[in-house]
């Protein structure tokens, strides 16, 4: 049997560099995990000498993440939350305080995975947790009180729902990868980039030929690029620098505020879809399920104001780092 220990580097290392990478900060991941500054640079340094090399770029105030830093947190941030969901999975707790909410892993590194803070905030009385999984669930089969999905209300008839956002589908490239390569100016520009493709086993997911249709560019049955069948994958090689994105809205507009993404050309592709919040229509919520319901309406609500980007950037201290 594989011996994990020799594999797998500190795990305090790993809790460092996680609140590190996403706050931006050793400063204030030693705020937040109740050790000194010191220490978690200590155990940062430990984690760079363990893999070979540097993890962030250190400032005055603040740091940021390497290349491999960036891919490095997005791996350790997916494992910690999965191996989050197992303990909690057997945790004896009251049922009343976990809310349960199903949701794609894109949604869940890209949108909640920045607002936990926030939530637990706001909420601080219900711990919430996160179900992914490779396809949509039967919540009411799997007795799950909410989910998050993609489509229209028709497509799920024994489900109640809440709008939480329309689909806008835009191009996203990194600010080293349009110095590098030049910014397209028009959708049939794209034609002559390097693409990053979501294969979408399970769901359905626009692509690279329907969004250049959309926008009235013939001959886009063949566009080259790199392929990925995670969409947390793709948006990794837009930020690294290797590609253009598909950049669905709610889940890159961060990377657009924090300058880690820019749109390019103007156009946006507006399926006629949405996304909802859903749960069994014959059930009713409990108190702390439909408080969780009305905060990701509310939250989102208040991201479509200039006030609500604001607090989002600070929330993720500017980094734009996967979650």
């Amino acid at each position: 049997m594989t011996n994990l220990r020799r594999l797998l580097p500190s795990f305090r290392g790993l809790i460092a560099f996680e609140a590190a990478g996403r706050l931006g900060s050793f400063t204030r991941a030693g705020e937040e995990l109740g050790m000194t500054q010191s220490a978690v640079s200590y155990s940062i340094k430990a984690l760079e000498e363990e893999v070979g090399q540097p993890l962030f770029q250190r400032g005055h105030r603040e740091v940021r993440l390497t290349s491999a830093g960036d891919r490095l947190h997005a791996e350790v941030t997916r494992g910690l939350y999965l191996l989050a969901d197992g303990v909690n999975a057997v945790r004896t707790k009251p049922a009343d305080d976990v809310v349960t909410v199903s949701v794609s892993t894109a949604f869940a590194t890209l949108w909640i995975a920045p607002r936990l803070q926030l939530l637990r905030t706001d909420l601080a009385d219900i711990e919430l947790r996160l179900h992914t999984a490779d396809r949509d669930l039967d919540i009411v089969a799997e007795n799950i009180p909410l989910g998050i999905r993609g489509g229209r209300p028709k497509d799920w008839p024994g489900y109640a729902c809440d709008r939480f956002d329309t689909e806008e589908i835009i191009a996203v490239a990194s600010p080293a990868y349009l110095q590098k390569h030049g910014t397209p100016e028009k959708p049939r520009d794209l034609l002559d980039h390097h693409l990053a493709h979501l294969d979408e086993p399970y769901r359905y997911a626009a692509t690279w030929k329907d969004w250049l249709r959309s926008a009235g560019v013939a001959g886009a049955d063949k566009v080259r690029g790199s392929r990925a069948n995670e969409y947390v994958a793709v948006v990794q090689m837009a930020l690294d620098g290797d590609a253009i994105a598909l950049g669905w809205r709610h889940l890159v507009e961060a990377f657009i505020d924090n300058g880690r993404l820019q749109k390019v050309t103007g156009h946006t592709f507006r399926t006629g879809n949405g996304y909802y919040v859903v749960w069994p229509k014959d059930r009713d919520l409990d108190d702390n399920s439909r408080a969780v319901r009305d905060w990701i309406l509310r939250q989102r609500a208040a991201e479509q104001t200039d006030s609500g980007f604001k607090q989002l950037n600070v929330l993720q201290g500017g980094s734009g780092n996967l979650r």
